[in-house]
């Protein structure tokens, strides 16, 4: 398989990742609308890392489209591994505000929250079948080598 399309590979389960990512932030925002919800404890502090989750799924996905439309600066290639990178390490403190979310959810609200953690299940794993294919594909080496 060239290379291009191994790095379309990556994007699309970057994508896939998003798409999850997507419905993480609608439905959890969408609780500061709800008079039951609108002050639910973790919910505020899961935001701080969901935001920031976000901006990495979405400068890794640009970085993959970028090396799957054949460039092949190995600045893009760090930039598409620190940014997984970044977001695991933010997916940890997004998934940490969902648990305390569901706790103190009033109960009707524990199905919604069970949802949006399904839809961040999803994220992450999406996130970590582009991570396996990245190092497939750039080797172990060159990945240690961006550790922040």
């Amino acid at each position: 398989m060239r290379q291009n399309q191994m790095w379309q590979s990556v994007l699309m389960e970057l994508r896939r990742s998003l798409f999850s990512e997507e419905m993480v932030c609608s439905m959890s925002t969408q609780l500061f609308h709800i008079p039951e919800t609108e002050n639910l404890q973790g919910n505020a502090e899961m935001h701080e890392s969901l935001v920031p989750a976000s901006y990495h799924r979405v400068t890794a996905s640009g970085s993959a489209q970028r090396l799957a439309n054949g460039e092949q600066e190995i600045s893009i290639v760090q930039t598409l591994v620190g940014c997984i990178q970044n977001a695991e390490q933010r997916d940890r403190n997004v998934r940490n505000g969902l648990n305390v979310m569901r706790e103190a959810a009033p109960n009707s609200y524990k199905p919604f929250i069970q949802n949006i953690q399904r839809w961040q299940d999803q994220a992450e794993q999406n996130l970590q079948n582009a991570k396996q294919m990245t190092m497939q594909i750039i080797g172990p080496n060159m990945a240690q080598k961006q550790s922040p």
